[in-house]
């Protein structure tokens, strides 16, 4: 099972603030432990939402709304996707984390849908398409 592990933006990381040289080390050793136990398949920071923009659909229209936005409880500073057996699991790598941030942070578990959750809906043809998608991103890397 794929999850999307979220680290939550505060309000110091909306302003820009960059980490310390000691929270960049011990990040840097906890990735190792995820890659050297094959948990982890990604991982990366993202910039303040001041540098982002947001795509609102409304039916067919679609709207831009540039950054910052208002509520950073609701923002993603970064992520990992993890490859673990369980929610247990991946909750068991996510308490070994070192604290993101100075105070409070919080880290979010969410599970990534896998083809076969979508049933009968996700056809042969979209399966092939999907398969081909795929190999065609693993070829550019």
């Amino acid at each position: 099972m794929r999850f999307m592990v979220m680290v939550r933006a505060t309000r110091e990381s909306e302003a820009g603030v960059m980490p310390s040289e000691e929270l960049l080390a011990a990040m840097g050793r906890y990735n190792e432990e995820l890659v050297n136990a094959g948990v982890m398949l990604a991982g990366e920071g993202l910039q303040p939402s001041a540098k982002g923009a947001r795509i609102h659909f409304s039916g067919a229209q679609r709207r831009v709304i540039d950054g910052p936005f208002a509520e950073t409880k609701e923002l993603i500073a970064g992520f990992w996707l993890w490859q673990c057996r369980s929610l247990e699991e991946a909750i068991e790598w996510a308490r070994r984390c070192p604290n993101p941030f100075d105070g409070e942070s919080e880290l979010e578990i969410r599970q990534v849908f896998e083809a076969e959750d979508f049933g009968e809906a996700f056809t042969p043809e979209l399966r092939e398409q999907e398969e081909r998608l795929r190999a065609q991103v693993a070829a550019r890397e």
